[in-house]
């Protein structure tokens, strides 16, 4: 059967930045004749400047600027030579005045990314395994997961989770030398912190445990000499720990530094380091800059600068006390978050700070969840107090404006993030007026005419379809076999129904759309721990279904409406049922819908194509094959026509608990070769329950007793089809001995079958659902480019997945 095409990670944050930078909030492009640390020039307003990273404000002492011009005159704009053969003048200055910073010997690299990746390939050898906090910064996953092309396990653990670190710990400690953990010592977005002090303990109880932190973002403003939010909960640096700085950001000038107590290793990274070997060094101009920072950095004004942003941070912090602003993490770090919960709500904050005179950054996916979109602001030296309350009392006056314009809560936003509401809002009605809301739990209570009006042609989920599914798959001992159902309506005044779909709530493989290659690993640890990335997922359809799920008249003036008090009806849900994902599924690409759909939360993913035949009017083999293609004729007569003769073609709308057993052991031949669409296998009694429903039947092929190992004719392929209210038939899944698959195209021949079957019925069109859509575009059907829109509680299993060597 043909591969699933993988989503890419890639693609998605592509449309994601897109989307905001068609909003106006990223990829700008600074304007003015200067800067000063304070304002920013946007599209010719000035603005205040809430959004840097270099917290100290060195980036405009006259001391750097001043010595970045004096090296320019005096060495040229940059040094072109490797530093392997020999260094600029200057360096051997600033790598004597950071070793005296650090108070250890240091590496000095281009910038934070090349150092990592020059640093961790160097460090971690083959005997070692790599644990990664999952918030950690990307440059440090990317330089990471090449080593897996040296069979260098790397693991993954939830934020700041040590229980889980150190269960990782006791899993790799008997075959791996050393454990690197990795980590973030300030993470940039919510400007929380590693918990050093507790790392620490751990790897006294664990000495496999060495310890690697990224702490560009803790530089300068924390530390002795600012050295770091690391090096001030340390101390002093032991050996089994490495610590990355940076000479960019608050420090100042360009660059980055690593720094180890460890002498040896010290040598090995500087001897050989990738990118430290090959790639150009730092310019003149960086690197005198450095050095007037170092200076500064090493006397007592590094303190009176780091006192006054602090002074700054609590001021800030005792103003956001008097709001109920959901702040989501409250410390003393120059790094602040406001949740909106919804992108659209982001940016419709973001302009209005803008329009207000304030520039501040989006929190967007992937830095955070797409839920957990936010306002990043960064507080530094060059903001006046004034300013600060400024912004705080725009916040205040323009917060509660942004959620209405965009239909949502504070309530929504603080459940977003976990945080408790000062001001709870429970009690605000989420009904649309001239629209009403008929939720349900079972098909039964839903009127069978008015379902079927809608659904009845649109595969398994017409009326009947619907009621064998909940027989099939509720109240049942397993727990991948017990789903709930809920089924909902909105009608307007005239009881005209503008939307409808249902949704199910049941026990996902995470990595159902992942590629084959990362669920055949995933499988692999799934045979010690079965649960191992399983989550209950709130689902537009069901594990069963597949096909447009979701009924929206767009002609009707209140639709947009509708999807929004569905999206409402939704958030209930997810409140009463915590599940780790909601998923829309099934759509054909429609941008009006995506913007929609992202705007509230929902990154898109790319579904397995479907195909299906429509307008299907079948005379005879001779004719429905004239209508085909001419390369798809020659593939009829060469790979399907001359092996009918060799099958024993049986329609059964009944089966033997005997054929049930075989059939289902076909069946599981399927699933278990079939894992880029993972998904838990059926229950057996579900193929007794097909037997007694009038809506389904089985098409069977029967291998002639001449083709046979066994001499004798034996079923090699089953169709399982349903035939819905409408006029569409559903040939929902398969079963195959792979023993003759390709010997006897038993797909092919299968997929021939139920088009003939479904032409002897009169039925109009064929919904062959997912997958293989090359081998059913063959035989006439058309195929349709299929997505889905996902929400999740967090990142953690599509960073897992990614890391692993797959796409999210």
């Amino acid at each position: 059967m043909a591969k699933i095409k993988p989503n890419n990670f890639l693609d998605i944050v592509d449309e994601v930045f897109t989307d905001a930078t068609r909003q106006g909030v990223l990829h700008l492009y600074a304007d003015g004749e200067t800067l000063s640390g304070r304002t920013i020039g946007i599209d010719g307003k000035s603005l205040f400047h809430f959004g840097t990273t270099g917290y100290l404000g060195l980036e405009q002492d006259e001391r750097l600027k001043q010595a970045a011009v004096d090296a320019i005159l005096r060495y040229g704009t940059q040094f072109p030579l490797s530093k392997t053969y020999v260094s600029h003048p200057l360096y051997q200055t600033l790598e004597e005045k950071i070793t005296q910073m650090y108070g250890n010997p240091v590496i000095i690299t281009k910038n934070s990314t090349l150092g990592h990746i020059g640093v961790i390939p160097s460090v971690v050898s083959d005997q070692d395994a790599i644990v990664l906090d999952h918030q950690v910064h990307w440059s440090v996953q990317n330089a990471a997961k090449p080593l897996k092309t040296r069979s260098v396990p790397i693991e993954m653990i939830r934020h700041n989770n040590l229980n889980m670190l150190e269960d990782k710990i006791k899993t790799l400690s008997s075959k791996h030398k050393k454990i690197w953990y990795m980590a973030d010592g300030l993470y940039s977005m919510y400007g929380d912190a590693a918990p050093v002090k507790a790392l620490m303990e751990l790897s006294n109880k664990y000495p496999q445990l060495h310890l690697y932190f990224d702490d560009v973002h803790g530089m300068s403003w924390a530390g002795k000499h600012g050295t770091g939010y690391v090096m001030q909960e340390l101390g002093e640096l032991p050996e089994h720990v490495l610590v990355f700085g940076t000479l960019s950001k608050t420090f100042g000038a360009s660059g980055a530094v690593m720094t180890c107590s460890n002498k040896k290793l010290h040598s090995k990274i500087k001897t050989f380091g990738g990118p430290l070997t090959f790639s150009a060094q730092l310019e003149p101009a960086s690197v005198a800059a450095a050095i007037a920072s170092a200076d500064i950095h090493l006397s007592d004004e590094i303190y009176m600068f780091q006192k006054e942003l602090r002074n700054r941070v609590n001021y800030f912090n005792t103003l956001l006390k008097t709001t109920d602003l959901p702040l989501v993490e409250e410390n003393e770090s120059p790094v602040f978050y406001i949740g909106t919960g919804m992108p659209i709500t982001g940016y419709n904050f973001v302009n209005r700070l803008l329009k207000e005179g304030f520039f501040v950054n989006l929190g967007l996916f992937p830095a955070v969840p797409v839920k957990n979109t936010g306002v990043r602001i960064t507080i530094s030296r060059h903001n006046r107090t004034e300013e600060i309350k400024a912004l705080t009392e725009a916040m205040v006056y323009h917060y509660p404006k942004a959620l209405e314009a965009t239909h949502t809560t504070k309530d929504k936003v603080f459940a977003a993030f976990n945080l408790k509401n000062k001001v709870s809002e429970s009690s605000k009605s989420n009904d649309v007026q001239g629209l009403s809301v008929q939720l349900e739990h079972s098909i039964s209570k839903i009127d069978a005419a008015t379902w079927d009006s809608l659904f009845g042609s649109r595969g398994v989920f017409d009326y009947h379809g619907l009621r064998f599914l909940e027989r099939t798959f509720t109240n049942k001992a397993s727990e991948t076999h017990n789903w709930q159902f809920y089924y909902l309506i909105i009608s307007d005044q005239m009881n005209k129904p503008v939307l409808a779909t249902y949704f199910t709530y049941a026990l996902w493989k995470e990595d159902m759309l992942a590629p084959e290659s990362v669920s055949r690993a995933i499988e692999d640890k799934r045979k010690e721990d079965p649960n191992y990335m399983c989550s209950y997922v709130l689902s537009m359809g069901s594990l069963f279904t597949e096909g447009d799920h979701l009924y929206i008249d767009q002609s009707h003036p209140m639709w947009l409406k509708a999807m929004q008090l569905m999206l409402n009806q939704v958030d209930t849900l997810d409140k009463s049922l915590n599940p780790s994902m909601i998923v829309f599924r099934d759509f054909k690409k429609d941008e009006v819908l995506n913007e929609f759909f992202h705007n509230h939360g929902y990154f898109k993913v790319t579904m397995p194509e479907s195909a299906q035949i429509s307008k299907l009017k079948w005379e005879d083999t001779q004719s429905y094959v004239e209508k085909l293609t001419a390369k798809s004729r020659r593939h009829f007569r060469k790979d399907i026509q001359p092996f009918e003769a060799c099958f024993e073609v049986e329609v059964k709308l009944q089966i033997s608990n005997q054929e049930s057993e075989v059939f289902y052991q076909l069946f599981q031949q399927v699933s278990a070769n079939n894992l880029g669409l993972n998904m838990f296998d059926y229950p057996k009694e579900l193929l007794n329950e097909m037997s007694l429903h009038p809506h389904w039947e089985f098409i069977i092929l029967h291998l002639k007793a001449e083709y046979t190992n066994e001499k004798k004719s034996i079923p090699v392929g089953v169709m399982f089809c349903y035939s819905n209210s409408g006029s569409t038939y559903v040939p929902a899944f398969i079963g195959m001995d792979y023993e003759y698959l390709q010997s006897y195209q038993v797909y092919r021949q299968l997929l021939f079958q139920t088009i003939k079957r479904a032409g002897a019925l009169e039925k109009s069109s064929v919904d062959f659902g997912l997958t293989a859509a090359f081998e059913k575009k063959k035989l006439g059907a058309e195929v349709i480019e299929k997505v889905a829109y996902m929400q999740a509680k967090d990142n953690f299993s599509l960073e897992l997945m990614e890391m692993m060597g797959g796409t999210k």
